[in-house]
């Protein structure tokens, strides 16, 4: 069977997948080699169970040699000291590598963690964006002159901070992974990448379009394994000057640990969330905004840090919109995730399936309505269809911890104050939505919200201009625009004497 150039049926993407090669090794010092150890891991596709393929199992040895690697890199300033419109030409190489060979790196995601085709297609236009806007970002912010009489010249400069490790999810492979790296190799620094286990295969890919791009040796280094062992190595390293982390607020804690027991090196962390949706009956199109609804939870598989999984609706039209949410989710049902049509794929792995169901019969316990779903589909693979729980009370635990899954919790509300309170009453603030179309009624409600982003009419809106992160437990810092590059420099205050 022929490999497709451009694959867009389930047959070309099957043709695509029978057809690859996967690089299974650490990328360390531009080569890639066993872990030290010579340990490895099993990555499965959860759509089928079957084993993708055995990849290098890194530990505190090779964080040793990579961090070792990126600090004699950032020395020597092959990069670090490259001028700005230098480092600018070659991540926008890398960027063209990305938009060459976007259809395999969008099957590496799909085949490694179950989300859809079409959902890591959109990731790697997304992917491609952030390496584009961060190169071309790199020669466009100036440094400053503090205002001083005439016996000074007083500047303030950026430089790079050093080596940066970052450890990035599973849910967006690819997506995350160029959050963190395109900032952080824009601004001059050495970077080490901790892929999930769930999701290494794309991140070693693009190693190997790096290199091709002609980033240094040693600028840039893959290390894929488990997070208590190679992530808790780099965390705990005294040669890390930056730690990038998107993942669960429990685990960001720990990091947070590890920071202060070893050099207080910079943290930056996007952890979870439990994100409110508020509908006031306002709404001119409720088919509409039950449709947006319904995909702000149901997307990628609900496996999505800003889901929308708290859907707060005013009463008057309550019992009407939830027939509407569940009538669009009975539309979005999983299927095979290398079929184009599909809109959910499989749940990442065993443990995350479990944790899923667990929560659905938890939900049932607690005495909440269940409308629709609450079933997983049976084998092979692991899928779980949309699940709706109607009246949904505060202190259920469906409706106050992050489940990770396709599992939709819906409030009642009678007045606005009654929905603020009800929406901030979290301990996240990763991301909310509100649905009206009265103007004052919006700004009241968008500065009370206490979250790191306001989707005001639509969910997950935005682009590469504007920032993203959260606030109280779901952490600190922000990806994407010109700011997740400033957190990647450090300050640097120059005064000068001029006097004679």
């Amino acid at each position: 069977m022929s490999r497709p150039d451009t694959p867009s049926t389930l047959a070309d993407w099957q043709a695509m997948a029978a057809g690859l090669t996967l690089e299974t090794r650490a990328f360390v010092d531009d080569t890639f080699v066993d872990a030290v150890s010579a340990e490895t891991f099993t990555t499965i596709n959860p759509a089928t169970g079957e084993t993708l393929a055995e990849v290098a199992s890194c530990d505190v040895a090779d964080a040793d040699l990579a961090v070792g690697h990126a600090r004699a890199a950032f020395d020597g300033g092959a990069w670090s000291r490259l001028a700005p419109g230098k480092r600018k030409r070659v991540l926008l190489r890398l960027a063209d590598l990305m938009e060459a060979n976007k259809h395999e790196l969008a099957l590496l995601d799909t085949l490694d963690m179950g989300k859809t085709v079409s959902s890591s297609l959109g990731d790697m236009a997304g992917a491609i964006a952030c390496f584009r806007y961060q190169a071309e970002c790199i020669d466009k912010l100036y440094g400053e002159v503090a205002p001083t009489g005439e016996e000074a010249l007083a500047l303030v400069l950026r430089e790079p901070m050093g080596v940066v490790a970052s450890i990035v999810p599973w849910n967006f492979p690819l997506m995350m992974t160029a959050w963190k790296v395109a900032p952080a190799l824009a601004a001059g620094n050495s970077v080490i990448l901790k892929p999930s286990e769930k999701s290494p295969l794309s991140a070693l890919r693009l190693a190997q379009l790096a290199r091709e791009a002609g980033l240094p040796r040693g600028v840039f280094q893959v290390l894929p394994g488990f997070g208590h062992t190679v992530g808790q190595a780099l965390a705990l390293s005294m040669g890390v000057d930056c730690l990038a982390f998107t993942g669960s607020t429990g685990v960001g804690k720990q990091l947070m640990q590890y920071a202060g027991q070893s050099n207080l090196k910079r943290l930056y962390l996007e952890c979870g969330g439990k994100s409110p949706n508020i509908v006031f009956a306002d709404c001119k199109n409720l088919d509409k905004v039950a449709k947006h609804a319904a995909a702000a939870i149901f997307h990628n598989q609900g496996e999505v840090c800003i889901a929308g999984s708290r859907l707060l609706v005013e009463n008057p039209v309550r019992e009407a919109f939830i027939d509407k949410v569940v009538a669009a989710a009975e539309r979005m049902q999983p299927g095979d995730p290398l079929d184009p049509g599909s809109f959910m794929g499989a749940i990442v792995d065993e443990a995350q399936y479990r944790r899923i169901l667990g929560y659905i019969q938890m939900g049932r316990e607690e005495g909440a309505r269940l409308r629709v779903g609450g079933e997983a589909l049976p084998g092979p693979g692991l899928f779980i269809p949309p699940t709706v729980f109607d009246g949904v009370t505060p202190e259920m635990a469906i409706g106050r911890e992050e489940i990770f899954g396709p599992v939709l919790s819906v409030f009642g509300f009678d007045s606005e104050e009654e929905a603020v309170a009800m929406a901030n009453d979290s301990v996240y603030g990763l991301a909310a939505g509100l649905w009206s179309q009265d103007i004052d009624r919006i700004m009241r409600v968008t500065r009370r919200l206490h979250s790191g982003q306001v989707f005001v009419n639509n969910w997950a809106g935005g682009d590469q201009t504007m920032p993203f992160g959260g606030v109280k437990q779901s952490g600190n810092g922000r990806d994407k625009s010109h700011h997740s590059l400033e957190e990647y420099s450090e300050l640097k205050a120059v005064w000068m004497s001029l006097a004679t």
